[in-house]
């Protein structure tokens, strides 16, 4: 079984910085290899893939290329920095996490098997 545990979501205005970090844990995690990635959900929209780490390459979606980086210091641990926030980037944003390299794809986030509860982004304008 894998926990993921989304931190660092909270209120800022437009133009500002946030840093999300996605903990991994659980006896299924250590004994392979995952798939991270950070998808968001506004209020009446579906869930956008934004950015993924995907056994070595670490890819943001063209949307928020130039704003937002992701890292993974750690195999268990994700960052997604984000700078020069819009209010168009408000939403629920979760970390998912698959075993599967075929899995890792930020157009199917259905095939995650591993989802966190969430982080809320707010950007007033």
């Amino acid at each position: 079984q894998v926990q993921l545990v989304e931190s660092g979501g909270g209120s800022v205005q437009a133009g500002g910085s946030l840093r999300l970090s996605c903990a991994a844990s659980g006896s299924g995690f250590s004994h392979l290899r995952y798939c991270m990635a950070w998808f968001r959900q506004a209020p009446g929209k579906e869930r956008e893939g934004v950015a993924i780490s995907d056994f070595g390459s670490d890819v943001v979606t063209d949307s928020v290329k130039g704003r937002f980086t992701v890292s993974r210091p750690y195999d268990n641990t994700l960052y997604l920095q984000m700078t020069s926030l819009k209010p168009d980037d408000t939403a629920q944003y979760y970390c998912a996490a698959d075993p599967s390299s075929t899995a890792c794809n930020l157009e199917r986030p259905t095939d995650f098997a591993y989802w966190g509860q969430g982080t809320q982004v707010t950007v007033s304008s």
